[in-house]
């Protein structure tokens, strides 16, 4: 069977190549993808594939992963302003649109691993900046994200690579 990494959000729990981890979801729970909204703190259900990741060079390694990686700089955003032709896409800052500043001070923004959420194309109000990414340090759930603990997050990295399907359900 083909690697791919399952997230469950009732048990709020990844699988992957023989890993069971928890995880955090959304604070308001999940919802079917086509129903959910910019801005509702719920993960959206459905089959997904990894598009690429961001890193922040300037506290961890390059990750050991076959997943293209990028370097974060302090100038990164994405675009959650659902009328912006950039909607649920990668910006740079300074930006007169709403966005997400991807430099965080908080950690959470260490590692993002980008699926394929709305995009291709981005439908307004649909949601956006949907990712995989670090834990906060005192645990809390997301805002419709995925967060894996930094010590989680550094034992699947080796098992991604491009167009892995990710499933949440």
């Amino acid at each position: 069977m083909p690697k791919q990494m399952i997230i469950n959000t009732r048990t709020r729990r990844v699988t992957m190549a023989g890993m069971d981890l928890p995880c955090r979801i959304g604070k308001a729970g999940s919802t079917p993808a086509e129903q959910g909204r910019e801005g509702d703190a719920k993960t959206p259900l459905g089959d997904y594939r990894l598009r690429f990741g961001l890193y922040r060079a300037d506290r961890l390694p390059r990750p050991k992963s076959s997943l293209t990686f990028r370097p974060l700089r302090k100038d990164d955003g994405w675009c959650d302003a659902p009328d912006d032709p950039a909607y649920n896409r990668f910006i740079r800052l300074p930006s007169s649109v709403s966005h997400e500043n991807l430099w965080r001070d908080d950690g959470a923004y260490d590692v993002i691993l980008v699926i394929s959420h709305n995009d291709s194309p981005p439908e307004p109000n649909l949601g956006s900046a949907v990712f995989i990414h670090v834990a906060q340090v005192d645990d809390r759930e997301t805002l419709g994200c995925v967060a894996l603990a930094p010590e989680e997050m550094v034992s699947v990295l080796p098992q991604l690579e491009m167009g892995l399907r990710v499933r949440i359900i």
